[in-house]
């Protein structure tokens, strides 16, 4: 999202990843991350093949993007994914891949680019397909979607006249089932221009190549719209509609306007349906379900040019999709051009799933509370891919959305955005205020190539949880920005950038050479606002094309455990051009920068305001690669030594505040290490501080409950002094009170229950609150004595109140999906679970549906044993409830027997009412 009108700044939405992203990068480039690190990015129902990976034939060319582009314009190399693509210019030239899927292809997506024609409307041309080197079928492609004009003072516009010279939107996609028997594993698919394919040149970027299952059957329950007079058109559109389709919009409409009365939902059979004109479907409540992205496709064909403002092809309230595909005629994102956004959408808990747009404004423009796009894709998008802001169809909120195994490649502007407005503007000058944005999370979702955008920008708000995201082949702007948006933007008041992979990214738009990861409030223009507390650790930077990460104005930044491999220019910089830092803050620490060029710096601070606290960086002679100590992972079930924390130094393997310990001549690191007295000798870990943590890498034979027995000493008793977390950060044990020893080196043992998944794994022992010492922590095996039971099961509940359909009888029933809420705007409110009869507890477990985003519940615990007097087990604390830990708190205490368990909620930042999903009673 450029910084440009926000009504401008339109809709989308996303979808899978490839599974193959066999890619030849910039000169020298390393090897994708990504296919090494199968964490970041989506997960795909097809795999694709890049063009400059196959089999070139009949002297076929390879072009790529060589060196870092020194113009702001664009190119085919700089826009194609891999920033390479293969050029078929004679007949006889050819690319071709071997099925290496292990299952059929029946059905393939071809990203692909042919010549404009001279007027600018476009041209059309096939392309010979062949399996086995057999004749198989002609491909239909076309230019009428694609090829803007950049010179003659249009930059970053839409001018479609060729003679103005410097284009860019070369390639667009092309999606067709394979005729005939499907294309088996092991053999071949051979993309070949023939004598009948009259293009002067086919540039192919990459092809998908899937299995699509059956279509699905209409469900029960469901109105179909054909019942309403809606007549499917399936001739092929290739750019532009079938000008003899009937007009299925009213037809549709109306069975909308059923399926809300009857409590139904509305049926899309298999075939092509048109929406004729610029209006767009009104839903409120109901399902829309489709027979698969593959089979039911709503078409929108709009009389070009178009002078009549476009609304989106659905403006959804709380509505769930499903399963078909979206696409238009529009020849960019102007509205002469017939630019309409795919889905509006706001309400709460609305959920889009398996949706497939195409040449459309943007995909997603959605607002709301508790909404979540996913396993969705998004291809040839004019403007954004998923936008998730606060402004969608008037609405003024946007808290707790996701979008999360998306696939998203060819937008021109950004591939997904977290788009928090502080206010709009009028053409009055009168202004409209909204609620900052909060919670909002994007996981596990592939960005590739956008040509006008950013991969991901995160724009103002609080709490905002980026993570484990693909982002490749960024064509002229930064991969992933955290900042705000402009001058009526809100400000970025914290969020959670982690474990991302960005790869091939930044650009030179403006003549700037941005950065592939950005942090600061200059990112689009306008060097104004606060951006606080943005974390960014364990992300992965390969071959940016300019500075691998770039700081402007930005304050209380934690840069941590990064790696930033073969930039194109420096590794990490404090107010690179175009990005002043005047003043700001940041805390720099274990950091990697490798593959350096000549000439360029691992980390440079332009700025004499600007305070970067730099240590145990590469640069600096740490940031070694973190690992075991002695090089052998700890096992486990077995014993782990306190003193043997891996090695990487500080901000990789610890982190502390202050260094004391006299165990030096044990490691030379010996933070905080000094010898025990306690009877396995050695030493122990001390001079504990809150926020200070310490890593070790273990090797667990078998999945899961251990009991961890730790030796302890603390002169007096510290509550929460501990908590074991994996590398996700989430919480294991819940916090672990300890007993006053007497002494610093008078021992005992407490335990905690956990569970670890099998392999070698990163457990991090976070020191929460100080005043004690640990010598070693022991994991067993559950075995012996009760097994541990979740006490609350089936059993019976109570409540202070509920809404709706969301009782209490839903916190016991098993299924994390189902919840009890409270009514609203009323706290404190209460759950209750009866035992039946006291029974010895120390842990609850408190869930929430997993899809649902980050949330802080602030609530006690107390228990009763007789139903009228309650005593506190746990004092009230605020919990974080988030994906990344399947959105489960647990909560520990020294054991008691209860009958009643009850969970007083007075604070909720997700929503206004006490929210439970599971409410488990653990007897271990």
């Amino acid at each position: 999202m450029r910084q440009t009108p926000h009504d401008a700044a339109r809709r989308l939405l996303g979808a899978f990843a490839a599974a193959v992203l066999t890619t030849t990068a910039l000169a020298a480039a390393p090897a994708d991350p990504a296919l090494a690190d199968p964490a970041a990015g989506a997960t795909p129902p097809f795999a694709s093949y890049e063009a400059e990976a196959g089999a070139l034939g009949g002297g076929a060319t390879v072009v790529s993007l060589t060196a870092a582009p020194t113009t702001q314009y664009s190119s085919a190399a700089l826009e194609a994914s891999g920033h390479a693509y293969v050029r078929l210019t004679g007949t006889g030239q050819s690319v071709q891949w071997t099925n290496a899927t292990s299952a059929p292809i029946s059905a393939i997506n071809l990203r692909a680019s042919i010549p404009d024609s001279p007027d600018g409307s476009g041209t059309t041309a096939t392309l010979d397909l062949y399996v086995n080197n057999t004749f198989r079928q002609a491909l239909n492609l076309n230019s009428r979607q694609s090829w803007f004009y950049e010179g003659n003072n249009n930059y970053n516009g839409s001018d479609q006249n060729p003679s103005d010279g410097d284009p860019r939107d070369f390639f667009d996609e092309f999606r067709t089932f394979i005729t005939g028997a499907p294309i088996a594993p092991g053999a071949t698919l051979t993309l070949k221009r023939d004598a009948a394919n009259t293009a002067a040149f086919y540039d192919l970027d990459v092809v998908d190549v899937e299995n699509p299952p059956a279509p699905l059957s209409q469900p029960a329950n469901s109105i179909s719209i054909t019942s309403c007079g809606a007549v499917a058109d399936n001739n092929p559109t290739n750019g532009s509609g079938d000008g003899g389709a009937v007009d299925s919009t009213g037809a549709i409409q109306n069975c909308v306007n059923q399926a809300q009365s009857q409590h139904r939902t509305l049926w899309i059979p298999a075939g092509t349906f048109y929406l004729k004109g610029t209006t767009g479907l009104q839903a409120t409540g109901i399902t829309i379900a489709g027979a698969g992205v593959w089979y039911s496709t709503i078409y929108r064909d709009v009389p070009l040019p178009n002078n009549t403002p476009l609304a989106a092809l659905f403006n959804l309230t709380s509505c769930t999709v499903r399963d078909f595909h979206l696409d238009s005629d529009a020849r960019s994102r102007a509205m002469v051009d017939g630019g309409g956004g795919a889905m509006d959408t706001t309400g709460t808990n609305w959920v889009a799933d398996d949706i497939w747009s195409q040449h459309v404004e943007s995909g997603f423009w959605a607002s709301g509370t508790g909404g979540t796009v996913e396993n969705s894709r998004l291809t040839a998008i004019w403007a954004d891919g998923i936008n998730l802001n606060n402004v969608s169809l008037n609405n003024s909120v946007g808290n707790n959305l996701t979008a999360t195994n998306n696939f998203v490649r060819g937008t021109g502007d950004d591939g997904m955005a977290i788009n928090s407005v502080n206010y709009n503007t009028d053409s009055g000058g009168n202004r409209t205020y909204y609620t900052p944005m909060s919670h909002i999370t994007m996981t596990h979702n592939t960005i590739v190539a956008p040509w006008g955008g950013k991969g991901i920008g995160i724009y103002g708000g609080s709490g905002q949880d980026v993570e484990y995201n693909y982002i490749s082949d960024t064509a002229r702007y930064i991969g992933l920005g955290a900042g705000r948006f402009g001058v009526n933007g809100s400000d970025l008041l914290g969020a959670t950038v982690n474990g991302n992979v960005v790869v091939r990214s930044g650009g030179n738009a403006y003549s700037q050479g941005q950065p592939a990861l950005h942090i600061g409030n200059g990112g689009d223009g306008q060097n104004v606002g606060v951006v606080d507390h943005v974390t960014v650790t364990n992300n992965t930077v390969t071959a940016a094309l300019y500075d691998g990460i770039g700081f402007s104005t930005s304050t209380n930044t934690v840069l941590q455990n990064n790696t930033v491999d073969s930039p194109w220019r420096n590794g990490i910089v404090v107010a690179p051009p175009f990005y002043p830092a005047p003043s700001g803050s940041a805390s720099i620490t274990g950091n990697t920068v490798t593959g350096l060029r000549s000439g360029q710096s691992a980390f440079t601070n332009n700025s004499g305001g600007f305070a970067a606290s730099a240590s145990g960086n590469s640069w600096q002679g740490g940031a070694s690669p973190e690992g075991p100590y002695g090089g052998t992972a700890a096992a486990i079930p077995g014993v782990v030594q306190a003193e043997n924390y891996d090695t990487g130094g500080s901000g990789v393997a610890y982190s502390v505040t202050a260094a004391g310990g006299t165990a030096n001549g044990y490691r030379a690191d010996g933070v905080d290490l000094e010898s025990t007295s306690d009877t396995s000798g050695g030493y122990n870990l001390g001079w504990t501080g809150g926020g200070q943590w310490f890593r070790y890498t273990v090797n667990v034979a078998s999945a899961g409950t251990y009991t961890l027995s730790a030796r302890v000493a603390a002169p007096v008793a510290v509550n929460d002094a501990l908590h074991l977390a994996d590398a996700s950060g989430a919480n294991l044990t819940g916090g672990v009170n300890l007993p006053a020893t007497g002494d610093w080196q008078n021992w005992t043992t407490v335990t905690a229950r956990l569970t670890l998944p099998a392999g070698r794994q990163v457990l991090t022992l976070a020191e929460d609150n100080a005043g004690w010492n640990v010598n070693s922590l022991r994991f067993d095996a559950t075995g012996g004595g009760p097994t541990p039971t979740n006490l609350a099961a089936g059993r019976p509940t109570s409540e202070s109140s509920h809404t709706d359909v969301y009782p209490s009888s839903n916190v016991t029933d098993g299924n994390q999906n189902s919840y009890w809420e409270s009514t609203n705007n009323a706290f404190p409110q209460w759950v209750q679970v009866d035992l039946g009869s006291a029974q010895s507890a120390d842990r609850v477990v408190l869930r929430l549906p997993a899809s649902w985003g980050a949330r802080d519940e602030t609530l006690s615990l107390s228990g009763s044993t007789d139903g009228s007097t309650f005593t506190t087990v746990k004092a009230s604390a605020t919990y974080t409830l988030s994906p990344a830990g399947n959105d489960t708190v647990t909560i520990t205490f020294p054991a008691v027997p209860e009958r009643y368990w009850r969970a007083t909620i007075t604070a909720n930042t997700g929503w206004p009412a006490g929210q439970v999903s599971e409410f488990e009673v653990w007897n271990q």
